[in-house]
């Protein structure tokens, strides 16, 4: 990199410090960032593909033959921290359009446009790319394969939804419990895991693990509001760290857990999908670590340097969220047509493919740069866009949902 880029960089980094408003939370925007990037670098470390003799690519994951990967997923699994921030942003958000008068209708629909168009983009989009992708010879199975990995990061959006049109009512209990009201949540997740995994077991419906999503990331949520209500401290911060970190351990050795925070194939026990106990242990810890780093954090951000990427990454936070697979998928679908190409179509059941699979990185990175250019702009209002086209886009994304969840 030559000297005047290096320069320009400094410079635009400067700009963008220079343009913050001096009342932006930085640790909060830093911590958002930071589990944002979770997000895609977890899906492509920890997601890989096989090849079958037709040349179509099937979903593997080094998990199943990396026992040691699963205290890897313990750090990329950050969405306690998104959830954190996400309550106490929105409980500051809540508190300044009631100030101004505006109502909670109206504040919540301003929220949920912006959930919401980056979804119906991505999804609109896939569903036209499909035939094009068949008629130029990409086998069924890959498509099935690719549209499974590009809706699944969006369940999380519809429970981020939910739970964020709950936020009127979290800052009640905030108000009135303080960071003592995400306990029943915790109560209600061990509740349920004890009916599915203890001695009653058996006897149990398929579908009780389902009560567990809602209450499961909302417990993170919750103590973002009540962080946000300035109902919990430093105190409690502790209280998170040291009690989450007891319950994690204990979970893991002694009611046999299973270690890896995202699902291994072939394996009878998840603990993401939904949400098992482990995975509110652990976002206790690392919420109370979160709120005892907040001034560090904030600190550190008063850097240009370390700020501009941050202010980029939240710019762009649905969008890396929606179109990190399909980032991967670029990369590895034109791959299959070249058969057996390490870290992107070959097994995930080997060093080699670990050390070739973080080789490829920078260029999925890049990808989703270059994809992002583009699909950024689902993020902004559709101000252009007709009542037929928002009809279309939404006819396309229900189409796309129906084939993803293999319904057709």
């Amino acid at each position: 990199m030559s000297l005047p880029t290096l320069s320009g960089l400094r410079g635009t980094a400067s700009a963008i410090d220079a343009k913050t408003p001096a009342h932006r939370d930085r640790a909060i925007d830093g911590l958002r960032a930071l589990a944002l990037l979770a997000v895609p670098l977890g899906h492509w470390l920890l997601g890989g593909f096989t090849l079958d003799s037709g040349g179509a690519l099937h979903n593997a994951s080094p998990l199943s033959s990396f026992g040691f990967f699963a205290p890897l997923s313990w750090v990329l699994q950050m969405l306690g921290i998104f959830f954190l921030v996400g309550g106490y942003a929105s409980t500051l958000s809540y508190r300044r359009a009631v100030a101004r008068g505006e109502s909670t209708g109206s504040w919540l629909r301003g929220r949920l446009a912006r959930l919401g168009r980056p979804v119906l983009g991505v999804a609109a989009v896939w569903a036209a790319l499909i035939p094009v992708l068949y008629a130029l010879g990409v086998p069924g199975t890959t498509l099935r394969t690719g549209s499974t990995l590009v809706i699944q990061p969006l369940w999380f959006v519809g429970v981020y939804t939910v739970i964020t049109a709950l936020t009127p009512w979290c800052i009640r209990l905030a108000e009135r419990m303080g960071g003592w009201a995400a306990v029943p949540l915790l109560g209600s997740v061990a509740v349920v895991d004890f009916l599915r995994y203890g001695p009653f077991a058996d006897a149990m419906p398929s579908w009780l693990s389902l009560l567990n999503l809602l209450p499961g990331w909302m417990f993170a949520y919750q103590l973002g509001v009540s962080w946000g209500e300035k109902k919990l401290g430093r105190r409690g911060a502790w209280l998170l760290l040291v009690g989450g970190t007891a319950l994690f351990a204990a979970l893991l050795l002694a009611f046999h857990y299973p270690a890896s925070m995202v699902g291994v194939p072939g394996e009878a026990r998840t603990n993401s999908h939904p949400p098992s106990l482990l995975v509110l242990a652990l976002a206790a810890a690392q919420s109370g670590a979160a709120i005892l780093l907040r001034d560090r954090i904030g600190s550190l951000l008063r850097r240009p340097a370390l700020w501009a990427p941050v202010v980029v990454i939240n710019l762009s936070a649905m969008t890396i969220l929606c179109w990190h697979q399909t980032a991967l998928l670029t990369a590895a679908v034109p791959g299959s047509f070249l058969g057996a190409v390490p870290g992107l179509t070959t097994s995930p059941d080997t060093v080699g493919w670990i050390a070739a699979r973080i080789a490829w990185l920078p260029l999925i990175a890049g990808l989703l740069m270059l994809i992002g250019r583009y699909a950024r702009g689902f993020e902004a209002p559709w101000k252009r866009a007709t009542h037929a086209r928002r009809a279309l886009a939404g006819l396309l994304a229900a189409g796309f949902a129906v084939f993803a969840l293999g319904l057709a």
